[in-house]
């Protein structure tokens, strides 16, 4: 018979979760343990008698699925290679291909299987020895300690500092980043953080007592190299520094510091250093609160006698993904560090630090994209399904071709974004460039940490069933992008962080942002191909100006209900218009005709922000119709609020919102609001559509269909409690609406809609049918 066997424990079967996420379970005939080179033939085995099987079973090996196996990823990056021909000087480009090639090779050959072996041995913390001593040590594998090894050999963070290239060496570096993440099993994460702590020792004029660590964090010297954690997070707050951090620092006789707080979160804390923010204690006790209180310290994580400088490791956290990287609690009990702002300036010194760990955040995003984009391409060349390979059915290269673009755009973007970061250290950046630059880096973020996600979960799709398993590695790669729109600033709050560099420029980025789109535009239009697509980003560009133009006089609250659309569109336009300027756009794309097609940037979607219907506001909207304390707001055009409203003899001017506040409604239907019988709440996305719900003890009503379903349909409502059906005044009406959105009134339960012919609201089953 087929039996299964058991490999004796090894380390690759010492994970956390125990046997179920072993890779070393053997088949006799056969292995399924990772990196272990080509399987034996079953056939091989049968013949030798070795494995008896039933006849139905003896062709069992036509069922196994030849694994994907990208080979050199610089080689087969056509973008990335047509990037750096058009951008690259000539010698700059001789040079640089030849080590990526090599740099492209060793990914292949040494990096990749390293980098699994960190996923398959993830560190494990010691707290104690064998005599009750604490130790407190984080145990990591020999592959982690070789990536640290690699990553100083390779210059990944030397490359930047060295600048061989001048401005190119952002660049440079950034590609080398790029086709390293994915590989490096999570260690491109400390490398973000000692990016960073360079940048901030070199921003800060490289001081004597920071030569060393400058000097140890940038050597090629792999037993000099030191990586660095930032040690930001505390209890009570993550991105709120200025109000969550609790750590105080108490100054000492020879001038230097002792820190004492509770760091919450601090990845990579196996690194040899750490920035750190703390409010210093003055001479009578007390500490200043706010960001103004926050002072920027460097510190070493041990001693020369390699012991803890005075900190306590509490626990390793239980991740979702980056398992491969110690992340810790530590608390502080007179850790020994060095002040190096001036007092109260920690955040702006630290800056600096967020600005290329958010850069990083993107490469590892973009990476995390190109590669589960080339594991698919590769499989979908192999697979057969159905009688023909996947590359065969439009329907499966479709969804492919729409993951390509959007990790072409996501590439140009980050491109950009490195380009200019290169001028701006060489002292060669222009005023625009640096607000650009300003603006790029939270937008850029923001937005490739949630394309990451979407591209990564709708490749591993692209696998069936396969994509689902651990041993592809497919769903590692899932995970880690995850925390991709997390790390260094959420969505929202870099959202907010857009908006206030708008407010600090006093707009000027905007218009700088304009121009330079429209400069890429002009560039793209001489192409005859290309003019649909030019016009669309174009039109997409123009409707982004004039929302900004109406936003700028409705207040600061409705433009922060738009800052994540509003900073989606930045990053659409923006790449929408990089792309069609991009020579290396049409060169990896074979031909001018193919690219517009497959270009979702000219979608109309390019601006969520401001979507095309005239009058469109669903900012406004929101804030009107949830924001208000009683809860009671209609919001929509004067014809479709007629049935509920007392309206006013003139009609308000074209494009602006009716908002009628309580005093508004008809006497019967102000009554039975302030009685607490009944409440209304109004969602509208577009000026000619109208969703509403009306709830009291007489009459409940619920209006609401999918804006996506093809049909129009009759809305209407179900009755009172004792069942019978009452009308409502827009009863019967042929609505395509758009989804509602509903929240608490005081006192209230919350509706709860399922876009289906059957919607709950609250205690209401409301019908819609469908024609």
């Amino acid at each position: 018979m087929f039996t299964l066997a058991l490999c004796r424990p090894t380390a690759t079967c010492r994970l956390r979760h125990g046997w179920d996420r072993c890779q070393a379970w053997s088949c006799r005939g056969f292995s399924t343990t990772a990196g272990q080179g080509q399987q034996v033939s079953l056939q091989e085995k049968q013949v030798g008698g070795d494995v008896e099987m039933p006849v139905a079973r003896r062709e069992a090996e036509t069922l196994f699925q030849e694994r994907p196996e990208p080979g050199n990823q610089y080689l087969e990056d056509a973008l990335l290679r047509s990037y750096l021909e058009a951008h690259l000087p000539p010698k700059v480009l001789e040079e640089v291909s030849q080590e990526l090639e090599g740099f492209g090779n060793r990914l292949l050959t040494k990096i990749r299987p390293l980098g699994w072996e960190c996923e398959l041995n993830p560190p494990v913390f010691r707290q104690y020895d064998a005599w009750g001593q604490r130790v407190d040590h984080i145990v990591t594998c020999s592959a982690w300690k070789r990536m640290k090894e690699i990553a100083a050999e390779e210059g990944l963070i030397a490359e930047a500092y060295e600048r061989r290239y001048s401005n190119w060496s952002r660049v440079y570096q950034a590609v080398k980043l790029y086709l390293f993440s994915t590989a490096s099993g999570g260690f491109n994460c400390p490398l973000a953080m000692t990016d960073g702590a360079a940048k901030v020792i070199e921003s800060l004029g490289t001081p004597a007592s920071l030569k060393n660590a400058f000097d140890h964090l940038t050597s090629r010297d792999p037993r000099k190299f030191w990586t660095s954690g930032q040690w930001m997070t505390e209890r009570r707050g993550g991105s709120d520094v200025a109000n969550g951090t609790e750590t105080v620092a108490r100054k000492q006789p020879d001038g230097t510091y002792r820190l004492y707080g509770f760091k919450w979160f601090t990845s990579a804390a196996d690194s040899d250093m750490a920035l750190t923010l703390a409010r210093i204690v003055d001479a009578e006790g007390h500490v200043k609160q706010g960001s103004g209180g926050l002072s920027l310290f460097f510190l070493r994580v041990r001693d020369e006698e390699e012991k803890l400088n005075s900190i306590q490791v509490q626990r390793l956290k239980e991740k979702l993904g980056t398992r491969q990287m110690a992340t810790a609690e530590l608390w502080l009990n007179g850790a020994k560090a060095e002040l190096i702002s001036a007092e109260g300036r920690g955040v702006a010194s630290i800056s600096n630090m967020l600005n290329i760990t958010r850069i990083h955040n993107v490469i590892g995003a973009v990476a995390s994209m190109r590669r589960m984009i080339s594991l698919s391409r590769e499989y979908a060349l192999k697979r057969v399904v159905f009688g023909k390979l996947l590359k065969d059915h439009p329907l499966h290269m479709q969804t492919i071709a729409r993951m390509e673009v959007q990790t072409r755009g996501a590439f140009l973007l980050l491109m950009e974004m490195v380009r200019l970061l290169g001028l701006a250290e060489t002292n060669m950046a222009s005023e625009q460039d640096q607000l650009l630059l300003r603006l790029l880096v939270p937008v850029a973020k923001l937005y490739t940490g949630k394309q990451a996600t979407a591209v990564a979960t709708e490749a591993m799709e692209s696998f069936g069933g396969q994509g689902y398993m651990e041993d592809t590695g497919l769903p590692v790669i899932v995970r880690d992008a995850l925390v991709l729109s997390i790390w260094e600033g959420t969505t929202n709050v870099l959202s907010l962080d857009v908006l206030r560099s708008l407010t600090k420029s006093q707009g000027q980025v905007m218009a700088v942002f304009f121009s330079t789109v429209q400069n890429k535009l002009e560039l793209a239009s001489s192409s005859a191909e290309l003019q649909p697509a030019v016009q669309w980003v174009r039109d997409a560009a123009g409707r982004l100006t004039r929302f900004c133009q109406g936003a700028a006089a409705e207040g600061a609250v409705p433009m922060e209900l738009a800052a994540r659309d509003f900073s989606y569109s930045l990053a659409r336009i923006y790449a929408g218009g990089a792309g069609r300027n991009s020579a290396p756009w049409l060169q990896s794309w074979g031909t001018a005709a193919t690219a517009p097609r497959s270009h979702p940037w000219t979608a109309p979607s390019c601006t969520p922000a401001a979507p095309r219907a005239a009058g469109c506001d669903s900012h406004r909207a929101a804030l009107w119709g949830c924001m208000r304390s009683d809860g009671v707001f209609l919001v929509g055009p004067p014809q479709e609020l007629q049935p509920w409203l007392t309206l006013p003899s003139s009609e308000p001017p074209p494009g602006t919102w009716m908002r009628q506040r309580l005093s508004d409604l008809t006497p019967h239907r102000r009554s039975l609001l302030r009685s607490g019988r009944a409440f209304v709440l109004s969602f509208s996305l577009v000026p000619e559509r109208l969703c509403c719900a009306w709830d009291h003890p007489e009459q409940r009503l619920c209006c609401a269909a999918p804006r996506w379903t093809p049909h129009l349909c009759s809305l209407s409502c179900t009755g009172s409690r004792d069942g019978r059906q009452k009308q409502s005044p827009i009863a019967h009406q042929r609505q395509h609406c758009c989804p509602m959105l509903l929240c608490n009134s005081p006192g209230r339960e919350s509706f709860q809609p399922h876009h289906s012919n059957s919607i709950n609201a609250g205690r209401v089953g409301t019908k819609i049918k469908e024609k």
